[in-house]
């Protein structure tokens, strides 16, 4: 069996003083969509920075096809192959939507593959043909999502990660952002990290999941497995009524297989 895309061994990472991830590991297989779950402050968009390069780590390794990655320029590591949809929509508000498109391609030559991409990502994206020259400073919150979506399929990466594509967007958006995400996964066969507060929709879409709290991971295992857990539907999926006071801590991570 070939080794993961990609591996994190027990990272570390800080902002100043504060470790905001600790010990964490993970391994995303080629072409599998992986959730990572957890509540505001968990240390899930840290973990995204990590692999990115936008932060580097204090400890660990992050290896992409097996080799280490870690601590590198953001630039470096997007050359190898990984695209950062960070939370927020953070898109170029002063460009249009055809040049923020056209912005995740920078790394990219191969002119005729780019426009059948950007094609496809129109197609993926109707609502974003029609506005290709609007600004993005002007797009619907929904439009945004989108548009950074769009740019990250543009870089043609190995590997996407996707920090909260459902944050700020109405249930029917969310369900069209994530057939979209399950059709980039299955036709494109683009391997997808997926960062998400909504437990409910990352682990039906998703193969595998983690969940993190309070930096670390407390649980993992195939999702179908996760969304039966008694802790998910407890404290991810509103199935109990808990009071933050109340909530229980793992001691121990949980896995299954």
């Amino acid at each position: 069996m070939s080794a993961p895309l990609l591996q994190m061994r027990n990272i570390e990472t800080y902002y100043g003083p504060i470790m905001a991830i600790r010990g964490v590991s993970l391994d995303v297989n080629e072409g599998e969509i992986v959730a990572v779950l957890g509540a505001n402050g968990a240390g899930k968009t840290t973990l995204l920075k990590t692999v990115s390069g936008a932060l580097d780590s204090n400890k660990g390794q992050v290896l992409l096809d097996g080799e280490e990655i870690q601590c590198r320029d953001p630039d470096w590591v997007a050359r190898k192959g990984i695209a950062h949809v960070p939370e927020g929509r953070e898109v170029f508000p002063l460009l249009t939507v055809a040049e923020n498109l056209a912005m995740g391609a920078y790394n990219r030559s191969d002119k005729d593959t780019i426009a059948r991409d950007l094609e496809a990502v129109y197609e993926y994206f109707p609502a974003l043909r029609s506005v290709q020259r609007k600004m993005a400073a002007y797009l619907s919150g929904g439009q945004q999502q989108m548009l950074a979506i769009g740019r990250g399929f543009m870089a043609r990466p190995r590997l996407l990660l996707l920090d909260e594509p459902s944050l700020g967007l109405s249930p029917l958006l969310v369900q069209e952002i994530f057939r979209i995400i399950v059709r980039l996964n299955s036709e494109q066969g683009m391997t997808i990290l997926l960062v998400e507060q909504n437990a409910n929709v990352a682990l039906q879409v998703s193969s595998r999941g983690y969940v993190m709290e309070v930096g670390g991971m407390v649980m993992d295992g195939p999702s179908d497995k996760l969304l039966a857990s008694e802790d998910i539907k407890e404290f991810y999926l509103g199935k109990k009524e808990v009071g933050v006071r109340g909530r229980r801590r793992w001691k121990k991570r949980k896995t299954w297989r």
